[in-house]
């Protein structure tokens, strides 16, 4: 739809690309953030830079319970109860994903997983290794100006921000916002308190691999989608090099 440059652009990339990965293995990448960090924009970037296969553990267990797959049924079972799904039925749809031959050949960015050191355990564990593990790095305060000033129009499904991306100035729309829980400070303080923990105990399993990008830098959107770029290649570039 992007007409005639865009698609041999596309094109080009994707001929690059393919030719990198025949000759030193796809890309491997795994992405972390904070909620409000940016990283579902990155994830977009990377993606369209790289021609790999986003895998977001949400989507995977979707997948599986909508297809009612063995592993969608038992996931089910705990969705159903309230309670999380363990993690070795979530490493065990990650690795059914990772071996299908789309991601086999184009490699894959595995979004916000795993979260916890028993989960990057069991991930190599199951001889899955990445290139690059990138973390987005935004304060915590910026954080809650960013998710805590959102607001949902619940008819056309509109995501608002107080301060950065206002509302219309329509009486009846701004009368129907709704300000969702997961959105309140006090919600938002206690995941970022997850968040972190679980964090810290993964980076000393990927120290080796590990890249922290500053998601919060004065130099705009542009320049964070670059620089995560110029990270990401350089790690890539590091682990072909071994």
């Amino acid at each position: 739809n992007g007409g005639f440059k865009e698609n041999v652009t596309r094109v080009q990339r994707e001929l690059f690309q393919g030719i990198n990965n025949s000759r030193f293995g796809a890309p491997h990448i795994i992405i972390s953030g904070a909620p409000g960090s940016g990283k579902g924009t990155q994830c977009e970037n990377i993606v369209k830079q790289y021609n790999v296969v986003h895998i977001s553990t949400g989507d995977i267990l979707r997948e599986h319970v909508k297809g009612g797959t063995d592993l969608g049924k038992q996931a089910k079972e705990f969705m159903s109860k309230g309670e999380l799904v363990p993690d070795e039925l979530v490493i065990s749809m990650v690795k059914a994903k990772l071996s299908e031959p789309e991601v086999q050949k184009k490699g894959w960015l595995l979004d916000g997983f795993p979260r916890t050191p028993a989960q990057a355990q069991a991930l190599a564990a199951a001889g899955v290794t990445a290139d690059v593990f990138l973390q987005l790095e935004v304060p915590d305060e910026v954080l809650v100006e960013r998710i805590c000033g959102r607001r949902t129009d619940p008819v056309t499904g509109k995501i608002y921000h107080l301060k950065f991306n206002p509302p219309p100035a329509d009486a009846t729309v701004q009368g129907r916002l709704v300000h969702r829980a997961d959105d309140t400070e006090e919600a938002l303080r206690t995941r970022l308190v997850a968040y972190h923990k679980n964090v810290n105990g993964i980076l000393d399993f990927y120290k080796d691999i590990s890249v922290t990008v500053n998601g919060h830098s004065n130099g705009g959107f542009k320049e964070n989608v670059a620089r995560v770029q110029r990270e990401i290649e350089d790690g890539i570039d590091q682990s072909r090099q071994h």
